[in-house]
């Protein structure tokens, strides 16, 4: 029996380090905890993960699992919970666990906690802070029941440190043939770039409305981030007028990054967007609106027109 049961998110080469985030949280939770991880040809993958603390590693490692098809995957899910006899099912908040796990806890029939962003103990149980009303507020809840489902967001908790002795890894048998086979994998479509991974990369980037076309945002947006090493994201208004694909989008509805270093051109500060960002060690503010809200959260600021300002502040970068 396994306390609490962490699913690891990885992208069929190596580990998403967002995901180790919340092997911290199973800590804070206490008792034995077990990773999971997914997929097909998993030998290098949970090779990574036997030094975080665990219980165990438990891989369910199948053909029928290559692709992360949510019905598969939460059936195997369910399935490992109900038979290491797991109290609480975690995972990180992504694209993936919203797909997943929330059909996991429909399977065990258990209620669900999203985003949690820290524990505490109230009249002798946990409760759970969690962000409401995009971002602006912050929510205590409990829980009733034998079993619960949480996803953690990465940007709250350190990183599990790998120095601890190894732990054993463990194959979960399933029958393959039994998995629900409503949902056919017709093809994935990756683009390809040298560029950091958004929810990893010390620096981002990011631009919004002002940018005007996707050429300009290329320009300055992208031409910054190279020059830095960085991402690239960019707000909902910038992806709505096609400037930037969806999976740049920053913000309540897009992805939340906690870089070392943000920058903000031509971004006024929608709270929805600030959701996505507030956890940056550094955020700089570059916009022409010396009203803009974002520069209230800013550590930097500096007002004038980024068409002109970034063009100067890349060369110089290149110069340096």
């Amino acid at each position: 029996m396994v306390e609490t049961l962490v699913l690891i998110e990885h992208d069929r080469r190596q580990v998403k380090r967002p995901s180790l985030h919340a092997i911290t949280l199973a800590q804070q939770l206490g008792g034995e905890y077990a990773l999971l991880v997914l997929g097909h040809g998993l030998d290098e993958i949970a090779a990574s993960l036997v030094s975080y603390g665990a219980a165990a590693v438990i891989v369910a490692d199948d053909p029928a699992l290559a692709e992360p098809l949510a019905d598969r995957y939460a059936t195997v899910i369910a399935e490992v919970a109900r038979k290491r006899g797991t109290k609480t099912l975690l995972g990180t908040s992504s694209t993936f666990s919203k797909d997943v796990l929330p059909r996991a806890a429909a399977l065990l029939d258990a209620p669900m906690v999203t985003d949690v962003l820290a524990i505490e103990e109230m009249d002798g149980s946990i409760a759970y802070r969690r962000p409401i009303n995009a971002g602006s507020m912050l929510a205590t809840v409990k829980v009733e029941g034998d079993r619960r489902v949480l996803t953690a967001r990465a940007t709250a908790f350190e990183a599990p440190a790998a120095n601890v002795a190894v732990c054993p890894t463990e194959r979960f048998l399933f029958d393959a043939a039994s998995l629900p086979n409503g949902v056919q994998f017709i093809s994935r479509e990756q683009r390809a770039s040298e560029r950091p991974d958004l929810t990893e990369s010390r620096v981002v980037v990011s631009g919004g409305r002002p940018l005007r076309d996707p050429e300009t945002f290329e320009r300055l947006v992208g031409g910054l981030a190279d020059a830095l090493g960085g991402a690239v994201g960019a707000t909902r208004a910038a992806v709505d007028a096609g400037m930037a694909p969806n999976d740049y989008q920053i913000g309540q509805t897009g992805k939340v990054v906690a870089p070392e270093l943000y920058i903000a051109l031509g971004i006024s500060g929608a709270i929805q967007h600030l959701a996505g960002i507030k956890d940056s060690r550094i955020i700089v503010a570059i916009n022409k609106d010396p009203d803009a809200p974002i520069f209230q959260i800013a550590t930097y600021g500096l007002v004038g027109d980024l068409h002109q300002i970034v063009p100067q502040l890349i060369e110089s970068i290149r110069r340096g």
